[in-house]
């Protein structure tokens, strides 16, 4: 059974081919669907579907010139927005005018002013600090910070031998490395079987070592050296004669011219120079000390050499 509408013609066989039509639904029988709830208009009669704006008093809503909902800001006065506002640290506020300015404080020592453009202005050098040792002056720029010098007192130029003041990683002021004086020294003593003392002058004896290092690790060291050496001689009565040295320089000559021999005879000797090349921050260096022997004469003869070498290292 066809519903509303609908109608069935034929019989469905083949030669009677079944066909259903369906009537055109028009627009009057679709528009009696519809009706407006709140917020919208619906006209039955042509279809059209509006908002509706409400009629209450102060509704800004409304249709605009191209048909859409316009929503009509009111107007805000000065007035009514600057109760909302107050000033609080550091700020002004005038009601009358609506005018807001930052406000330097009045204590005393305060540099912060009103630029001659209407901005904050501190003035370079005004910081108002309070300073403890070696520094002078507020930050003002009446009174700049500073630090507290005195007066050169020497004849030298203060430009070439003033000294270094320097920070350091923490942000604290250091003076120049402290100065270093650093004293070694060595003795030694060696014994000998009666060796025969050579006829020629400065004749090699025996050689010593000593080695120092410079413990200052920012300055050079000056090396003052101080030697001494002491050579026990057995001479042959009758003109047994020798002598001994540090290095080519002879020290010391002994000759017996007696009837008796003398033995073990010995005299102690002392030499203190400088090194002309002072040792770098952290230098090792060895000292070396050659004793030499000479003149020898009438059988004489050595069997014992004692040495010191002694070494100031001053850093300065």
């Amino acid at each position: 059974m066809a519903g509303p509408g609908i109608t069935i013609d034929g019989s469905g066989s083949t030669a009677n081919p079944a066909i259903i039509s369906a009537e055109a639904v028009t627009c009057e029988q679709v528009r009696p669907c519809f009706s407006a709830g709140d917020g919208a208009g619906y006209d039955p009669a042509t279809g059209v579907i509006t908002a509706r704006p409400s009629a209450d008093a102060g509704n800004s809503l409304e249709y605009g010139s191209d048909g859409g909902l316009l929503v009509t800001a009111a107007e805000v006065s000065c007035d009514d927005v600057r109760p909302c506002i107050s000033a609080g640290d550091g700020a002004t506020y005038d009601p009358a005018t609506g005018v807001v300015s930052a406000r330097p404080s009045t204590d005393a020592g305060n540099n912060l002013a009103i630029g001659p453009d209407g901005g904050l202005y501190v003035p370079t050098g005004a910081a108002t600090v309070t300073t403890g040792c070696g520094l002078t002056g507020d930050g003002s720029g009446a009174a700049p910070v500073e630090v507290a010098t005195g007066e050169w007192p020497y004849a030298c130029d203060v430009d070439t031998a003033g000294t270094v003041i320097a920070c350091d990683s923490t942000g604290v002021l250091r003076g120049e490395p402290r100065g270093m004086a650093t004293f070694f020294s060595n003795q030694e003593t060696r014994d000998y079987p009666d060796l025969p003392v050579p006829a020629g002058q400065d004749q090699p004896g025996d050689h010593f070592e000593f080695v120092v290092t410079n413990p200052d690790p920012c300055r050079p060291a000056l090396a003052v050296i101080e030697r001494e050496a002491d050579v026990d001689f057995n001479l042959p009565a009758g003109g047994g004669g020798a002598s001994y040295g540090h290095g080519t320089d002879e020290m010391y000559y002994v000759e017996n011219s007696g009837a008796t021999a003398i033995n073990d005879a010995h005299c102690h000797t002392t030499k203190v120079f400088s090194l002309a090349t002072p040792l770098a921050p952290g230098e090792t260096r060895t000292l070396t000390f050659d004793v030499t022997l000479g003149r020898g004469k009438g059988g004489a003869t050595y069997n014992r050499i004692q040495t010191f070498i002694r070494c100031l290292l001053i850093s300065l």
